[in-house]
């Protein structure tokens, strides 16, 4: 079975190349009139011989900094792919499904305080972690934020640092879904906080929590206002695009997808889960990118203001499940990572890739 999925996926990638892109399934939602500024045209391979690479980060001279999930080890990769281990991570534990070591973080102010943040599944729960990068090698571990539940599925995991300098960070409801409509619980949230782990000033409840009632948000990031998106992880109905606004409550699990329950906030796009289960998203010209693991594609969501228009999708079935996606810096240009080597998968340690995605 697997040898027939890998001709498929080879047939369907060398048509993907051929033509640029393929294009299928749109999502649901209300329609934004939006330009197609540039959409994905040339892919390549960066670097292969990965085991579920899941966050990535940049660093100032353009080179990334990746973690890998199962491993615990973080990576540094050049625009060239060149590939160097820097360190693994102390205190990650895996939960035999989705923890373990997920998201990462460079400080915006790395040249001068050498930080970086890592978010990972530790024997007592999820924890955000502060390390330092020297250049050559991690260290100097301190955990940041602790009494994050976890649970073999459901543990968010997505850090970045937002345009007002502060740390976001996304959280599943730990299998628990209760918990993401209960402000006491740090499960089912965007938190958003201080480089030493505290509550940003101006929060809405005056704790880490920034926006609440999410299910397993995974991708989080801005458009040029400074606007915060994020994709959500569904149940079995659907996945989300949610504008995210200090305080809002996002609906889970009252609300999967559109409702009309008041006091929640409905997402501006949402795709059966078979299309999507969306895991990283990023901004692109005039346009969101959201890498889709169950539903093997790249979508591409045009946006206007607060309104987000007809997704496309490209590279259907021709990579596998699609974990992250990262905008180049100073480039119009995206790298997107597999984790076609998790459960889900079914592929060997080794078989993941990261690839640069170039828009014209």
């Amino acid at each position: 079975m697997k040898s027939y999925r890998k001709t498929l996926v080879a047939a369907a990638a060398t048509t993907a190349l051929t033509a640029g892109l393929l294009l299928t399934q749109t999502g649901t939602g209300s329609a934004a009139t939006s330009a197609a500024d540039s959409a994905p045209s040339d892919i390549k391979t960066v670097s292969s011989g990965w085991s579920i690479p899941w966050g990535l980060s940049w660093l100032p001279d353009g080179s990334a900094l990746i973690t890998e999930r199962d491993s615990f080890d973080v990576y540094k990769l050049t625009q060239s792919g060149t590939r160097t281990k820097v360190g693994t991570v102390p205190n990650v534990v895996t939960t035999g499904g989705e923890g373990g070591l997920m998201g990462i973080a460079v400080s915006p102010n790395w040249n001068s305080d050498h930080a970086v943040f890592v978010m990972h599944t530790a024997s007592d729960g999820n924890r955000i972690a502060r390390m330092t990068y020297d250049g050559s090698s991690l260290s100097g571990y301190k955990a940041l934020v602790t009494g994050i539940k976890k649970n073999k599925y459901h543990n968010g995991g997505r850090l970045k640092f937002g345009p007002d300098g502060y740390l976001y960070a996304t959280t599943g409801e730990a299998q628990t879904p209760d918990l993401a409509q209960d402000k006491n619980s740090l499960n089912g949230k965007i938190l958003r906080m201080t480089t030493d782990g505290k509550p940003a000033p101006g929060n809405p409840f005056g704790t880490l929590i920034y926006s609440y009632g999410h299910r397993n948000p995974q991708g989080i990031t801005w458009d040029p206002q400074g606007r915060l998106w994020e994709a959500e992880l569904g149940n079995s109905k659907y996945d989300e695009l949610n504008l995210i606004e200090s305080g809002k409550n996002y609906g889970w699990p009252t609300c999967e997808g559109n409702c009309s329950t008041s006091g929640m906030t409905n997402p501006k796009r949402q795709w059966p889960v078979g299309d999507a289960s969306p895991s990283g998203v990023t901004y692109a010209d005039g346009a969101m990118y959201m890498a889709a693991l169950r539903g093997e594609r790249l979508w591409r969501i045009p946006v206007d203001g607060t309104s987000a228009g007809t997704p496309k999708a490209y590279y259907t079935s021709s990579y596998g499940r699609l974990r992250t996606v990262e905008t180049v810096p100073g480039k119009n240009t995206l790298w997107l990572s597999t984790t076609n080597a998790d459960n889900n998968g079914g592929e060997p340690d080794g078989a993941d890739k990261v690839f640069q995605v170039e828009l014209k």
